[in-house]
């Protein structure tokens, strides 16, 4: 593997600078330093559908969560350097970051113009184990933020076309080739092993006598669920009681995810897996944990135990460049860890 030229610090001016930042405490942060132009880019990528074509991207995510600007529209104001602050150990931010590289180098951004400061010290462990992903969602610290600004330089050439080649990757229909770089690793970016460990787990897995099960996900949702009525924030609480594996892939996509889940579930078919009944809270009053109640019913629990005759047994999920239970892209997870068409 080749390894990278660093690339000098430069003198940054932050008050003319466009900041592209991944969360609003760092927007508040930079602005108290004298930032006046920050865009604050707070889409969870990890979930939900993305694109390489900007239109069709921004399409397929108002089309996910019901409205949606790109935060690096026409309309924005891009000046001569842009700053990312970004960190250096979340894998949301990461996948942002590839993502924010793919928008610049698609508006003709020059690389030398494209500052990155990484809020956290850089990931030096190896453990790429299921348990070690919560460790990639964690928020940043941002008592360095002046000292690490001062640090800030442009990305080498190879490091900047490998960001921007791995968001077409992850767009892609078909996620093989992410998967591979995944498992082989790239230098500069220790992001991808536990991204892998977080993106299979939404795929529907076979096993070595061809048996068809749920995601891990999907799994244990089925295992928080129960026959009894429960809120997704109950859902959680009992999760978290139980040792927490729920909460740990919700650690990275956001609570949101859970009631969105549930309602794909609620809305499959006739033949419910679960169903679902009005909560505590009333709909569409900012309360999407507590609004609606859920339960599993016996054909949950056969699911669950048994496994899946067919991958439409299952909702689809929309997962980066292609989908998880569809029959147009049959994905499955082998027991290898490696992703095979069904």
């Amino acid at each position: 593997m080749n390894r990278m030229n660093p690339v000098s610090a430069i003198a940054v001016d932050i008050a003319s600078a466009t900041h592209v930042v991944f969360e609003s405490r760092v927007a508040d942060r930079i602005s108290s330093l004298g930032a006046t132009n920050a865009v604050v880019d707070s889409d969870c990528l990890l979930v939900g559908p993305s694109r390489m074509d900007t239109s069709e991207h921004v399409l397929a995510r108002q089309a996910w969560w019901g409205s949606f600007v790109d935060p690096i529209g026409a309309d924005n104001n891009i000046g001569l350097v842009v700053v990312v602050w970004v960190s250096s150990t979340n894998l949301r931010e990461r996948v942002g970051l590839w993502r924010v590289c793919g928008r610049l180098h698609e508006c003709g951004i020059r690389r030398k113009d494209i500052v990155v400061v990484e809020l956290d010290p850089p990931f030096r462990g190896q453990d790429t184990h299921e348990s070690a992903v919560p460790t990639w969602c964690s928020a940043s610290e941002l008592g360095t933020l002046p000292a690490r600004l001062s640090e800030a330089r442009p990305w080498p050439y190879e490091r900047y076309r490998r960001a921007v080649r791995l968001w077409s990757q992850y767009t892609a229909a078909d996620p093989r080739p992410l998967a591979q770089d995944c498992a082989r690793g790239l230098e500069g970016f220790p992001e991808l092993a536990p991204l892998w460990a977080f993106l299979s787990s939404f795929f529907p897995r076979k096993t070595s006598d061809g048996a068809l099960l749920l995601s891990r996900f999907d799994e244990l949702l089925m295992t928080v669920l129960s026959a009894e009525w429960q809120t997704p924030s109950a859902m959680v609480g009992r999760d978290l009681r139980s040792g927490m594996d729920l909460w740990r892939m919700l650690s990275c996509t956001g609570d949101l995810f859970l009631p969105r889940r549930l309602e794909h579930w609620a809305d499959h078919d006739a033949s419910a897996v679960v169903e679902r009944a009005p909560g505590p809270k009333p709909p569409n009053a900012g309360y999407p944990m507590l609004s609606e109640v859920y339960r599993l019913t016996e054909r949950g629990m056969r699911l669950r135990d048994k496994g899946l005759d067919q991958l439409t047994d299952a909702p689809n999920l929309p997962i980066a460049g292609t989908e998880a239970y569809s029959a147009s892209a049959p994905w499955v997870l082998l027991e290898d860890g490696r992703l095979a068409r069904l």
